[in-house]
């Protein structure tokens, strides 16, 4: 399996947690659907990238799991437990818990684009650092749980596994050869 291939299952992984901790939040019937959808888009993607013929190497990108990342990923967890054991023990407000780590998880991504030199990751750190905030806000008005848990969980997941999605949608698309008329490259 290549190191791109892993980021993705690393990220639907997140993905899928994401939905799984915070569908039961939800009504019932929404929760379950929910956690049942990701659960067969994730195994979907499994089989999917299984199947898959392995990348050219001049269209792979460069992930690495290296010191660089190592760092990305440590800062986010000591950030993030900090934020947690604030938000618990100073403010007392546990509910904005979930909005706390959809923003730390969507800036950490803003370090691996950098890493990674992988720009297209900003996007997907801006929309989760996007929801994130959004569940703090919302934990802050004293919005009900099942709102927090949306905004700041299950569609943070959602997210995290379209990401992993797209990519796959991406690689599928034949390449498109130049026109002499165009000027255009191959992509």
């Amino acid at each position: 399996m290549t190191r791109e291939r892993t980021g993705r299952i690393i990220g639907a992984s997140f993905g899928l947690a994401f939905i799984q901790v915070n569908a039961g939040a939800l009504p019932v019937a929404a929760g379950t659907a929910l956690r049942v959808l990701a659960v067969a888009a994730f195994v979907a993607l499994l089989i999917t990238l299984r199947r898959a013929p392995a990348p050219r190497p001049e269209a792979a990108p460069a992930v690495h799991f290296g010191r660089r990342y190592r760092y990305v990923v440590a800062a986010e967890a000591v950030v993030g437990v900090a934020g947690i054991v604030v938000i618990n023990n100073v403010l007392h407000t546990p509910r904005a818990t979930v909005g706390w780590i959809a923003l730390v998880v969507g800036v950490h991504f803003f370090g691996l684009a950098v890493v990674w030199r992988m720009p297209a990751l900003h996007l997907l750190g801006a929309g989760l650092s996007g929801c994130g905030a959004a569940g703090l806000a919302l934990a802050a008005a004293g919005a009900p749980q099942a709102a927090v848990a949306a905004v700041a969980g299950v569609l943070p997941g959602a997210l995290l596994l379209g990401s992993a999605w797209w990519k796959v949608r991406g690689d599928a698309e034949p390449r498109r050869a130049a026109t002499p008329s165009s000027g255009a490259a191959v992509s």
